[in-house]
């Protein structure tokens, strides 16, 4: 797929992975919605990139507030008149044990990471069930594979994600609108210090994984090279992704272990 020319929306894109991709997406000439809560910050990545007014929107949304996705979408269109992929990458982690962690910080976290996830990407297939084209990308996670103590709702947020894609691919594919499951592993990124505990307050520390995850301009390179392709999923990380294929051939050992690792950094 040659990506030059393409409107392409990307939530999360103030910080982390999601910035890393705007700016690689930049370098291939698209034309840019770039979305999160904080406008300070997506200014900020406004200024870094080398596109004219004409050719980048910035848009403001707190996923959280998914009800207004409809409206979201009327004010890309004003602007693009089309939306030809949509990268899903908004979102919020946690820290906390499932009996530690209240209601309404796991109602947050769902609401965030998969109401309004899918609900932007519902609204955006409506349009590009009109073009009769299209992708939607979702931006998951290993640990949507297997849970980790600690990452609870996360864990279950990412899951939901797994299991909505795979069939919203199926429903779309007639109208020639394609479904693409990305599936970081540790990337470095302020993901974890960003995380809230069970009681909704910000954790506010990184986590060694994080740290020596790996770096988010390499990460967006290996994105830029799966939106082109046409894959249905793709894992990026480090080695940690042989966790996935290791739990499948060996999930006793694997929970063992995990049980193991999460006792030593408790």
């Amino acid at each position: 797929m040659n990506l030059s020319g393409k409107v392409i929306w990307i939530t999360g894109a103030s910080s982390g992975i999601g910035e890393a991709i705007t700016y690689a997406l930049a370098k291939e000439g698209c034309k840019l919605i770039i979305s999160s809560r904080r406008l300070e910050e997506l200014n900020r990545v406004r200024k870094n990139i080398k596109l004219t007014d004409e050719d980048i929107l910035v848009l403001p949304i707190d996923l959280e507030q998914h009800q207004h996705t409809d409206e979201w979408v009327k004010v890309v269109m004003g602007k693009f008149n089309r939306i030809d992929i949509l990268i899903n990458n908004g979102g919020i982690s946690q820290k906390g044990y499932a009996l530690e962690t209240t209601q309404a910080v796991e109602q947050k976290i769902m609401d965030i990471n998969y109401f309004g996830n899918v609900e932007l990407s519902k609204a955006t297939a409506r349009i590009m069930q009109l073009q009769k084209s299209g992708k939607i990308v979702t931006i998951a996670s290993i640990i949507g594979r297997f849970g980790l103590p600690d990452l609870s709702t996360y864990s279950a947020s990412k899951h939901a994600l797994y299991g909505f894609y795979d069939l919203f691919r199926l429903e779309l594919k007639d109208d020639n609108i394609k479904v693409l499951i990305i599936s970081p592993g540790f990337i470095n990124t302020n993901v974890a210090i960003n995380a809230i505990k069970g009681d909704g307050v910000l954790v506010n520390k990184n986590s060694p994984a994080m740290e020596q995850g790996m770096k988010t301009d390499v990460f967006a390179k290996k994105f830029i090279t799966a939106l082109k392709s046409n894959r249905n999923h793709k894992y990026i990380g480090k080695k940690e992704i042989l966790s996935v294929p290791f739990k499948m051939l060996f999930p006793n050992i694997f929970y063992n272990l995990m049980y193991k690792m999460s006792k030593k950094n408790k």
